[in-house]
């Protein structure tokens, strides 16, 4: 019996694949715990709809990280904080203020899980910051400390 599968299955394949396997183990197993669904006609041209959807949503997605990726290169961001003097500041900037500021000035909303930090900003200056943006895509803007 061809069914296809609405879960990934070990040993059996991903999720929206087609696969034959015995007509007991799809009818005691996978149809009744909804792990798979029978391979009607039906079912298999909304399966293909589904794959064009997703693969269109994909390289929309992908062409937006890399407009971003572009425009970043241009930023440059500007976050003031608490300092000492002599440039050390209390504290230190993290990836969660660089988000905020590049959302506030520049528009970009971005988790700050994506934005990577080689290590942690602890005096004013210029600083280049890596943003992964998905896809494999990584953007670089520039990040200006001053002091308060």
């Amino acid at each position: 019996m061809k069914v296809i599968l609405t879960q990934d299955i070990r040993g059996k394949g991903k999720r929206g694949q087609m696969i034959e396997v015995s007509d007991g183990y799809a009818r005691n197993y996978l149809l009744p715990r909804k792990l798979a669904q029978e391979a009607t006609a039906d079912n298999v041209n909304t399966m293909r709809m589904n794959d064009i959807a997703t693969q269109a949503r994909q390289s929309k997605e992908r062409a937006e990280a890399l407009e971003i990726a572009e425009k970043m290169k241009s930023f440059t961001v500007t976050i003031t904080a608490k300092g000492g003097g002599a440039g050390r500041l209390f504290g230190s900037i993290t990836s969660q203020e660089i988000a905020e500021a590049l959302a506030q000035q520049q528009g970009i909303e971005l988790d700050k899980r994506r934005i990577v930090l080689d290590e942690p900003i602890k005096t004013t200056g210029k600083y280049p910051v890596k943003c992964k943006l998905g896809y494999e895509i990584t953007g670089e803007l520039t990040v200006v400390v001053e002091e308060a």
